[in-house]
């Protein structure tokens, strides 16, 4: 019997969601977006629900970002009807519930941006955090630019998204990227603990006191509407380019990228 792409674990109030590719170093295929998307509709309507933590299997990867084989393969990893949900069906998808991301290893491109779009973050002590698509000739389409400059000092932002190099936990804690760095034989304890803290509070003033903080409403979050339009119109010119396929060509042959501009 195959495993489940993507776990689900009740612990009293925190909802714990593992994805579950280490063999891909959790990399997200449409499967994964949609599972994960449904699932955030169903927590925000269920009050008994006061924290999700996110995490990914084993221990070398949080996320690597979008499956690029099963891209390569003609699979989509935004399934048509649900594209307005984001990357692994979360990061365009906000709900009140308070969310923590347990970065259990590389969080890369996608995976960094799941990171940028919970509410918390605790990380092992051998994670990366990166948005390296600029190395393979495409732009971070799910929040990562403009996330990133939000939660870091511009330039230290702008050096991660241009350079495409990454962070480690610790100069991520340094720069307040994430609140804990732990070993990584702690990590799903500390971040339970801290959802502990959340979940032991009164529900309904957390959740309002997240739209309020984040300018939440009706499951958007307004303030980054200019972004996305950005984001959108960017990424469908960057797709098409020769060098977006050049960049994909590459990385499947594992060989420097050939780059013309076009």
């Amino acid at each position: 019997m195959t495993a489940p792409k993507v776990l689900v674990e009740r612990r009293g109030h925190v909802l714990v969601v593992t994805i579950n590719r280490p063999e891909v170093r959790n990399a997200v295929d449409g499967e994964v977006h949609m599972t994960i998307g449904r699932l955030l509709d169903e927590v925000d309507a269920d009050p008994d629900v006061r924290v999700v933590v996110v995490t990914g299997a084993g221990d070398q990867a949080f996320s690597a970002g979008a499956d690029l084989k099963a891209t390569a393969r003609g699979e989509t990893v935004l399934p048509p009807g649900f594209e307005h949900w984001g990357f692994a069906g979360w990061v365009r998808h906000p709900i009140s519930t308070p969310t923590i991301a347990a970065v259990n290893g590389a969080a890369m491109g996608g995976g960094a941006e799941l990171l940028l779009s919970c509410d918390l973050a605790v990380a092992a002590e051998h994670a990366v955090i990166g948005l390296p698509e600029v190395k393979v000739g495409m732009v971070a389409a799910d929040g990562g630019p403009f996330r990133a400059l939000a939660q870091l000092p511009q330039r230290i932002g702008m050096e991660l998204v241009l350079t495409g190099e990454p962070i480690t936990a610790a100069r991520a804690l340094e720069l307040h990227l994430v609140n804990r760095v732990v070993p990584g034989d702690q990590l799903m304890d500390t971040a339970l603990e801290l959802a502990g803290r959340i979940a032991a509070n009164a529900p309904l003033a957390v959740r309002a006191s997240k739209r309020i903080a984040l300018g939440l409403r009706d499951g958007e979050r307004p303030g980054e509407r200019l972004h996305w339009d950005l984001t959108r119109e960017a990424a469908h010119a960057i797709a098409g380019s020769a060098d977006a396929e050049e960049g994909v060509r590459a990385f499947l042959e594992k060989r420097p990228p050939h780059w013309t501009g076009r």
